[in-house]
């Protein structure tokens, strides 16, 4: 059985066929120029008020930025007044129709605080209605206040809107004087399109110019922010992983020792039940089970180049061979040990010794030749940590580092899987203090 495969060809004239390259361009521009100068033209845009620590209010003497939202108002109101006696002085007299002629020129800037794109055809309905009023016949068809108004709305709206709608205004306004010049300006003496024209061009590129430069600095810092965010996040995911690993050798170590001792108890007891050898048996499944799945677990976040430790996990009883490589690297320490000390749950151990390992390392990057402290409390109910370092001397002629950025948070995570407390911040005098309290619940022999 074979299969007929029908092909419709769409001739050029059907109107469902694909569209030309051209043709889709052309109608992208026209719906541009509805949707920037047409579509809710003389919607209420009032002016944002600029904010009073702007880049130019910082610019401004101490005693005016509180003045500083007034500006671009006084500006728009300078430019109408200007304008206006534009206006005045291309009118046929000093009578109503001068008046007149000099409020049709001061409108439109004056609109373009609250209506932008309606200012734009104001301005440009404003134009011929001064050129009737005018008498100054040399200049057509912009009169001078007209000339003044149409180009101050241009500017204004073009840095209130964006690029594309300048680019319309300009090519309007273009259109406009062309079709000035071709049917009704052979009776005058010259034409003032082409430097209104020039003039806006360049105005309206540095504009342009502006925009763009503010649009890519806001992706840049958007970006920057959200890199930010997934560099700090990635950390983070970092030292839960370095935490992971270390706690899966404490946690093995354990749980070897529990299946060694489930297997041998038995045989440290002559003629044992069939209950309890099936009980220990059960017991040594479960462990073996356990560090199974600790293996699998690890196996998934361990980086390619991360290589087994040939060493016991470090504790506090490792404290002090930390502190004399920390003093053979340059930093003078010395430590101080309070209260009862005490065996720990390894796991209060390995990160009580990677809190200070990390904040030592942490002075040395960031105030090399400086002196610290380390406090070590065995306290009830848990044990209390500090780590302090004085400030950076001046006759210091090493410069600290900036580092990673991932020693605090490194230390909080530690902190928060034990359900400790952590602070630090700078000190009185310049230095650096960190303070951790790890919580050790305590274990009665009744309750073992």
């Amino acid at each position: 059985m074979t299969e007929t495969t029908q092909t419709r060809t769409t001739s050029p004239g059907d109107g469902s066929g694909p569209r030309s390259p051209e043709y889709r361009l052309a109608m992208d521009a026209l719906s541009g120029l509805r949707e920037d100068l047409f579509h809710d033209a003389f919607a209420y845009r009032p002016l944002p008020r600029p904010a009073a620590d702007g880049p130019w209010a910082r610019r401004l003497p101490a005693r005016l930025r509180p003045y500083a939202a007034r500006i671009p108002y006084l500006a728009v109101a300078a430019v109408a007044l200007l304008a206006f006696y534009g206006g005045l002085a291309g009118g046929m007299n000093d009578g109503p129709l001068a008046l007149m002629s000099g409020m049709v020129c001061a409108a439109p800037v004056l609109a373009t605080l609250v209506r932008p794109v309606g200012a734009f055809w104001m301005s440009m309905a404003a134009t011929p209605v001064v050129a009737l009023l005018g008498s100054s016949w040399g200049d057509w068809p912009w009169l001078p206040g007209a000339f003044i108004c149409h180009l101050a709305v241009l500017v204004i709206v073009a840095i209130r809107t964006r690029p594309r709608t300048a680019v319309w205004m300009w090519g309007l306004t273009a259109a406009y004087g062309f079709v000035n010049e071709s049917f009704w300006g052979a009776g005058h003496y010259g034409s003032n399109s082409s430097p209104l024209l020039v003039l806006a061009a360049f105005a309206l590129l540095v504009i342009s110019l502006w925009h763009i430069r503010r649009d890519a600095r806001r992706q840049v810092t958007a970006q920057e922010t959200v890199t930010a965010h997934e560099r700090s996040r990635r950390t983070l995911l970092e030292e839960r992983t370095t935490i992971a690993r270390e706690l899966h050798d404490v946690v093995a170590h354990h749980m070897s020792v529990v299946a060694i001792q489930a297997e041998a108890a038995p045989y440290r007891v002559e003629n044992p039940p069939e209950e309890l050898e099936r009980a220990f048996a059960t017991i040594r499944e479960n462990a073996v089970a356990a560090l199974t799945e600790l293996r699998r677990v690890l196996g998934v976040v361990r980086a390619e180049d991360y290589e087994v430790p040939d060493a016991p996990q470090p504790t506090l009883a490792d404290l002090d061979g930390l502190l004399a490589n920390v003093r053979d690297a340059g930093l003078s320490v010395e430590k101080a040990v309070t209260g009862a000390v005490r065996e720990l749950p390894p796991g209060v151990e390995l990160s009580a010794y990677r809190i200070v390992q990390e904040a030592l390392s942490n002075t040395l990057r960031h105030a090399p030749g400086a002196t610290a402290r380390v406090e070590v409390s065995y306290v009830l109910g848990g044990l209390g940590l500090r780590v302090v370092n004085g400030p950076l001397p001046a006759t210091s002629f090493v410069k600290p580092s900036p580092g990673a950025g991932h020693g605090i948070t490194g230390m909080r995570e530690r902190v928060s899987m034990l359900n400790g407390e952590m602070t630090a911040a700078p000190t009185d005098d310049g230095g650096y203090e960190v303070a951790v309290f790890l919580p050790v619940t305590a274990v009665n022999e009744g309750d073992a």
